[in-house]
């Protein structure tokens, strides 16, 4: 069974652009959501430590849960397309991606989105 990864940059929130909720116009729903502002800086954080971006982590660490992950992130511009790419050949260790994983358990998800 091939699992594919909807919306595998978090609409945004994981590429490391938007710092803030400010960030975002007015009218854009993930205004709503600041409660994973803690878990995206500690993500870029973490990013940073390795030497890549946050997409290109966050890429890795989708397509390292199993051989049948297909990660489908949506891009407008060449530039990020080639970053997304290069997202593909970072090889994270095991103790990399328990790490993650530690980031991720970090925040408690409440709701049903």
């Amino acid at each position: 069974v091939t699992i594919v990864a909807y919306s595998p940059l978090g609409r945004g929130f994981l590429t490391g652009k938007y710092k803030s909720i400010d960030d975002f116009e007015p009218d854009d729903f993930r205004r709503t959501f600041p409660r994973f502002q803690e878990i995206v800086r500690k993500f870029e954080e973490f990013a940073n430590k390795k030497g890549v971006t946050p997409s290109q982590l966050c890429l890795a660490w989708v397509l390292a849960q199993g051989d049948n992950i297909v990660a489908i992130p949506g891009t407008k511009k060449i530039k990020y397309l080639e970053e997304n790419l290069e997202g593909t050949r970072i090889h994270l260790t095991p103790e990399e991606l328990s790490e993650i994983r530690q980031i991720i358990n970090s925040i408690e998800i409440i709701g049903t989105r």
